[in-house]
């Protein structure tokens, strides 16, 4: 905005003249009433919540990963070393499990949560086949990926549709003009100039406003779903037969070098893990 506004002002313009609020209620509006008429209720409200999304930066970061493969472990620990009827008691009821309240970030994402106690059911009835429970796992990815990128395409078609909208403003903006051909030409250009803000307005708006935030949308609902991809893959090495903290490894090399935790606080985290069962225990004891 700055070195936008500040180049029309070093070339002579004057600012004033760009604010043509008409011009920008008929953009505006259009643009609006073509996106809630394309969209859904739930979609409308999904991209409200991705927008405020893409300017609070609410997205996991590694404390959210490593809280996943603490969760992983301990749970894949459970399995391998408890009764079934132990395990069940945490998978079927997460929201009162002392385990998963010590992750508060995996206990606050329920659509999270769900995932992983459904396929640790699937687990525990142990019939199920490593490539069958994998299909399943990147079927429900793709369709949880689906319902989050909704947003995402919403804004875009907006972001695609707003040129020709300004040129809609534009073209309202000449038809005024057109009718003042007997006024001076002081008063007809600034009318002309008046119309021509709507072709910027659209333009800018496309590219410097809406396509920015509908791809930060897109790039930060890519991110919550590499919690789902660390779950398939660690889960999917712990049934081929992977010990925990092996299984592990398998998940942490999913996450993005940016953001991935060192081997050192899985380790951690596992520890910890371990630590929360015997706490368990002992108060299921007392």
């Amino acid at each position: 905005m700055v070195c936008m506004l500040g180049g029309f002002v070093a070339m002579g313009g004057h600012v004033a003249v760009i604010w043509q609020p008409w011009e920008y209620v008929i953009i505006g509006g259009a643009a609006l009433g073509t996106f809630i008429v394309a969209n859904p209720v739930k979609t409308i409200k999904d991209t409200g919540k991705g927008i405020k999304e893409a300017f609070t930066g609410d997205a996991p970061g590694r404390q959210e990963y490593l809280e996943v493969l603490g969760i992983l472990y301990f749970v894949m620990r459970e399995l391998r070393s408890k009764p079934r009827n132990e395990v069940e008691e945490h998978i079927d009821s997460p929201d009162e499990s002392p385990l998963f309240q010590r992750f508060p970030s995996v206990a606050a994402n329920r659509d999270l949560t769900t995932f992983i106690c459904d396929y640790c059911r699937l687990i525990i009835i142990g019939n199920a086949r490593t490539h069958e429970i994998e299909s399943l796992m990147d079927e429900e990815i793709q369709t949880a990926r689906t319902d989050k990128m909704k947003p995402y395409h919403a804004l875009v078609s907006v972001g695609e549709g707003l040129p020709a909208l300004g040129i809609v403003a534009a073209v309202l903006g000449v038809v005024k003009a057109m009718g003042a051909l007997d006024e001076p030409p002081e008063v007809l250009g600034g009318l002309i100039g008046a119309a021509l803000v709507g072709t910027f307005a659209g333009i800018f708006l496309s590219y410097a406003v809406v396509s920015p935030v509908a791809t930060k949308i897109k790039t930060l609902r890519d991110k919550q779903l590499r919690a789902y991809v660390i779950v398939k893959q660690t889960l999917l090495a712990f049934m081929n037969g992977a010990m925990p903290q092996v299984a592990l490894e398998h998940g942490r090399k999913t996450i993005s070098l940016n953001e991935r935790p060192s081997i050192d606080d899985v380790e951690q985290i596992a520890l910890s893990s371990s630590n929360v069962g015997g706490d368990a225990a002992a108060a299921e004891a007392a």
